[in-house]
């Protein structure tokens, strides 16, 4: 069994007053987060989702409508849910140092504090794929920028592929995480407004042959798009959503 769970599917401006990009991944042996945007830890209380549940979160860029939730989780962890089980926070390189400094910025003398849970960092590189325990997680380039890479993510558990466009404008790296997926979310920022740095529906459609997902939910939308889904032939992401993969 495979879950996918929208905890949060919008952009980072609230946009249809949704939250931060945030997936949860469930599975026989347990729960992970693809991307922990920073509206994330109150989505997951929204919808009665124990943090502690957690055990991995997987990021694929460092703009803070996709990490941002994790400063705040590890607060959670350590001060409110008493976490004790272990923590796997993998994303691209310098993911440690910028949760650590935005956790300092946010919560002055906390990031220097010990936790009473195992917690890991693991940085994902480009076309590796980084195995732990039921996850197998292979990280392509994604045309966008945040100060590090940054990533469309392709997890593989429980014999089961979902694959994650991330931000970004059309390339190959976006088209090798998602092809032949059993789930791909993807980006839709703009109906038909082709910009740098993310996705939009028409060229996305135009390029739908060449990655040939088993299912395909769109993602991380502006009003424009939010205006249109409803009339759209393709599923669309909402807050709380869950699927069968």
């Amino acid at each position: 069994m495979v879950q996918v769970r929208f905890i949060g599917c919008g952009d980072a401006f609230g946009s249809g007053g949704r939250f931060n990009t945030c997936f949860q991944v469930r599975h026989d042996e347990g729960a992970c987060l693809i991307d922990c945007g920073a509206s994330s830890l109150v989505a997951l209380r929204r919808f009665e989702v124990d943090p502690n549940s957690i055990d991995s979160i997987f990021l694929t860029h460092l703009h803070g409508d996709h990490f941002g939730g994790v400063p705040f989780l590890l607060l959670d962890a350590r001060l409110a849910s008493r976490r004790a089980a272990p923590l796997l926070v993998a994303g691209p390189p310098g993911t440690e140092k910028r949760v650590n400094d935005t956790l300092e910025c946010l919560f002055p003398g906390a990031a220097g504090k010990p936790y009473k849970f195992p917690l890991e960092f693991a940085e994902l590189k480009v076309g590796e794929a980084f195995r732990r325990g039921p996850y197998a997680v292979t990280p392509f380039p994604a045309d966008h920028s945040a100060g590090a890479p940054c990533y469309a993510l392709r997890l593989e558990v429980g014999g089961r592929i979902v694959a994650y466009s991330g931000d970004g404008s059309w390339s190959e790296g976006l088209a090798a995480a998602g092809r032949g997926a059993d789930l791909f979310i993807a980006e839709t920022y703009f109906y038909d407004r082709a910009i740098t740095q993310h996705l939009d529906f028409k060229t996305l459609v135009e390029h739908l042959p060449e990655i040939a997902p088993k299912r395909l939910i769109l993602t991380h939308m502006s009003p424009d798009m939010l205006a249109r889904a409803g009339s759209l032939p393709y599923e669309a992401a909402e807050d709380g959503k869950t699927v069968e993969v």
